[in-house]
């Protein structure tokens, strides 16, 4: 117990000790030595610090020798902080600042990453992702044989399913909603959203890994469509929603949705009368 209190007591002493060691830096004057104790900060991890202190130190030290390697530290600890959106806006000054200097291209490439690293999940607006897709495409435009050009490539793959992700939860929102009309002001129906939504999906990422699950959700709703219909639209939505059935049973012959295709079109069958 005594032991515990000790290492509390030495512990205090410590972070009493450097913190009053920080605040002495920051109201220090001598800008040269508040760099270098910046740059052991940002070398020991302490981020927060180092912002504080390089966040002063960019705009003094515009035009010397230090602004530019200030101006790229300042983003690093900001992405290192977690602070993403910050970061991102900082690689950007930076790259704005000095298109040709010694970390153009590594600042190019953490605007994306920093991007990347604030997108929200799928369900989410994918606005950020749209820029993180921009801003590493311009990484890979400016720099073809970029060090990081695997990463930034990846990272463009992992982004794009973000979206395609984002489109798949949309279409089968449409089909769950079904036959309720409350979000149908401008006519039209659930079905016909979640083909039309899935149909544009396909056509935009047609390698996506989930172009089954789209063209799935076609042949669903185009059923649950000729189900609904009235009937002198019955027998033309039944036959399209026939042809959907054998169009997916020809794309995915081993799907595990195979039977559910077959179930559709023995239906659609009865109700045109076609054998």
């Amino acid at each position: 117990m005594k032991k515990n209190v000790l290492i509390t007591i030495f512990a205090v002493i410590i972070f009493s000790g450097c913190a009053h060691e920080f605040n002495q830096v920051y109201k220090s004057q001598d800008y040269a030595y508040k760099y270098e104790f910046a740059k052991e900060r940002f070398a020991n991890g302490k981020y927060a610090q180092a912002i504080t202190l390089l966040q002063e130190l960019v705009t003094i030290q515009k035009g010397t020798d230090n602004a530019e390697e200030s101006l790229y530290m300042l983003a690093m600890a900001q992405y290192c902080d977690m602070d993403y959106e910050g970061a991102a806006m900082t690689f950007k000054k930076y790259r704005q600042s000095y298109p040709k200097g010694i970390y153009a291209e590594m600042a190019s490439f953490y605007i994306g990453e920093s991007l990347y690293m604030s997108t929200p999940e799928p369900r989410l607006d994918q606005t950020q992702t749209v820029n993180a897709i921009a801003a590493f495409q311009e990484y890979l435009d400016i720099y073809p044989e970029a060090k990081l050009k695997d990463k930034a490539q990846n990272r463009l793959f992992e982004l794009q399913d973000k979206l395609v992700r984002k489109e798949l939860y949309s279409a089968q929102l449409y089909y769950n909603l079904g036959t309720y009309f409350g979000n149908c002001t401008s006519g039209g129906s659930n079905y016909e959203a979640c083909i039309i939504t899935a149909q544009n999906a396909i056509n935009d990422y047609p390698y996506s890994s989930l172009r089954e699950d789209f063209a799935l959700l076609i042949m669903k709703s185009k059923f649950e469509l000729a189900e609904q219909s009235v009937e002198e639209k019955k027998i033309d939505r039944y036959r399209d929603a026939e042809d959907e059935c054998y169009g997916f049973l020809n794309e995915y012959p081993e799907s595990k949705n195979k039977k559910l295709a077959e179930k559709y079109i023995a239906s659609c069958k009865k109700y045109t009368g076609e054998n």
